[in-house]
């Protein structure tokens, strides 16, 4: 392929934990030692069970969460830790975030073309407000909503309308890529289906690469070219999506794909993981999924495994995986 247009490398992001004045402080690994390529025109499905790291790697890329350690370059330029107020103004029109409420993201004491206009008048060289205002009409039927709509306040909208608003701002600085944060989590069902529609059209248009956080790997299975699954702040398998739901090679990916409905199979097997998710302020020692695992072994216990390719393309954190190696 092609020079990646975004590159992570061994990205980490710690919270310090309050505690008494005498004790050691004490960090929450939220986000360890990540590292993947996005490429133009490309989407990322990430997904993992809540509290894994998913929406704190999302914000990091973004720079809403400062990065502790690791690298994040876009078209080659390192933009992890930028504070010079100037280049990050300059590059953040390349990266925006669609969150996942569509009542709390949007300013409700803004109208729906003063909320695009914020981001409009960042361009270094803004034009007219009428240039503007012709400009977010152009985004909202894109998004298939009507221009009059500029002129009216978020509380007059449906749920899946406010996405759609949270989208054309997303478009409005025509970035390069944007982190999607479970954009459709918080949407009736029945609207989720056309939104994820949506996302994947402006893909196919614009060629805007996106990560897209959710934790239903079903969502994630029908838009990602490619999917990495987290387990406690870290990558666990990575691969195209259709080798990933065809050929899971990590315990926890295969119990996540069997609690995807089948309409084919409706006699699958269900994988119930036992046990719950060890806090990330005391991982485990060895592998941090081996409490939960079925195949753990003592080296499980004992060592921690590395993310390993194990076919071109498919990467995966298991010693079960590497053959025992």
């Amino acid at each position: 392929m092609s020079t990646a247009l975004l590159e992570v490398q061994g990205l980490c992001v710690d919270y310090p934990v309050r505690g008494a004045w005498f004790r050691k402080k004490r960090f929450l690994h939220a986000v360890s030692d990540v590292s993947f390529c996005l490429h133009a025109g490309e989407t990322i499905g990430l997904v993992g069970e809540s509290g894994c790291g998913k929406s704190t790697l999302g914000r990091a890329l973004v720079g809403l969460v400062d990065v502790s350690r690791g690298s994040i370059r876009l078209q080659g330029v390192e933009i992890a830790g930028t504070k010079n107020l100037r280049a990050r103004k300059k590059m953040c029109g390349k990266y925006q975030m669609i969150f996942q409420d569509p009542y709390g993201s949007l300013n409700p004491r803004l109208t729906i073309f003063e909320s695009l206009d914020e981001v409009l008048r960042l361009a270094v060289a803004a034009p007219p407000r009428a240039v503007r205002r012709e400009k977010a009409a152009a985004l909202l039927t894109k998004v298939g909503l009507k221009a009059d709509a500029l002129d009216r306040y978020p509380h007059q909208f449906s749920g899946g309308q406010r996405q759609r608003i949270g989208i054309a701002r997303s478009l409005a600085a025509d970035p390069l890529f944007i982190v999607a944060d479970e954009p459709v989590s918080a949407l009736d069902v029945s609207v989720q289906a056309s939104i994820v529609n949506l996302l994947d059209d402006i893909r196919r248009e614009t060629q805007t690469s996106f990560l897209f956080i959710a934790h239903d790997l079903a969502v994630v299975e029908h838009i990602s070219n490619r999917i990495l699954v987290m387990y406690l702040g870290r990558v666990v398998e990575s691969a195209g999506s259709r080798e990933l739901i065809a050929d899971a090679r990590h315990p926890y990916t295969e119990a996540l794909i069997s609690a995807i409905p089948r309409v084919d199979q409706p006699e699958h097997q269900r994988i119930i993981l036992q046990g719950d998710v060890p806090s990330p302020l005391s991982p485990p020692e060895g592998c941090t999924f081996h409490p939960r695992c079925p195949y753990a072994t003592e080296r499980c216990r004992r060592e921690t495994p590395e993310l390993k390719e194990i076919s071109p393309g498919h990467c995966v954190r298991c010693f079960r995986a590497f053959g025992g190696q």
